[in-house]
């Protein structure tokens, strides 16, 4: 299978061109550089790969959550070609990607938004939990108690190593992802693809910043 996958919402503008587990190439560009660059960086990496458009069988991009606008742009990039190209469209979440392959329990992934915000997912035996907000506040609603039992972070931040280490409770990192786009492509060869790219909603973990104006 070979599959073009999409990532904006970590950190940076990523692209990878798969074919099963083999990559074929693959392209990063700053986030600041993604809405004017970003699809000229697609082009170069089908170019580098030797395809075209017709030769892929899928594409997959990240839903979030992470950066507002990286993630927009990517998910409306990998939406468009959909439509464009004919092509299923897989949808990857941010935390899926981040603790790709890991299997411990009690597990927490974080992701981190605006300067100080995160978005928090927990799994453990008794299900799946998350949250999203100011960094200490965030993790005391998903930790009220303290802990029983190890922890292993993905994607931990400063904010996350000093909340834990106040309370002197035991944990451990996970190895960071090396790719994020290239753990979503792995993962999304073996993912449904969506009934519809509109199908597809991005996860922005918390509402924007921004705020709409109002009449006085």
């Amino acid at each position: 299978m070979r599959l073009l996958a999409i990532e904006g919402a970590l950190g940076a503008f990523e692209a990878a061109v798969l074919e099963d587990e083999r990559v074929l190439a693959q392209r990063r560009i700053a986030a600041s550089q993604a809405l004017e660059a970003g699809l000229a960086a697609i082009a170069a990496l089908l170019e580098e790969s030797a395809l075209a458009p017709g030769d892929l069988d899928r594409l997959a991009v990240g839903l979030g959550p992470g950066g507002f606008t990286g993630l927009r742009v990517a998910l409306s990039y990998a939406k468009a070609l959909a439509f464009a190209w004919r092509l299923p469209l897989v949808g990857v979440s941010s935390f899926d990607a981040l603790e790709a392959g890991a299997l411990q329990l009690p597990r927490l992934c974080i992701v981190e938004g605006r300067p100080g915000i995160i978005s928090a997912r927990l799994r453990s035996s008794e299900g799946e939990r998350r949250a999203s907000g100011e960094c200490a506040a965030t993790l005391a609603a998903l930790l009220p108690q303290r802990l029983s039992e190890p922890l292993a972070l993905a994607g931990a931040t400063a904010g996350t190593t000093r909340f834990f280490a106040e309370r002197g409770e035991p944990v451990f990192s996970l190895p960071p992802v090396p790719s994020p786009v290239l753990a979503l492509a792995r993962l999304a060869l073996a993912m449904p693809a969506a009934a519809s790219p509109h199908a597809l909603v991005a996860d922005y973990g918390e509402a924007p910043a921004a705020k709409a104006p109002t009449r006085a």
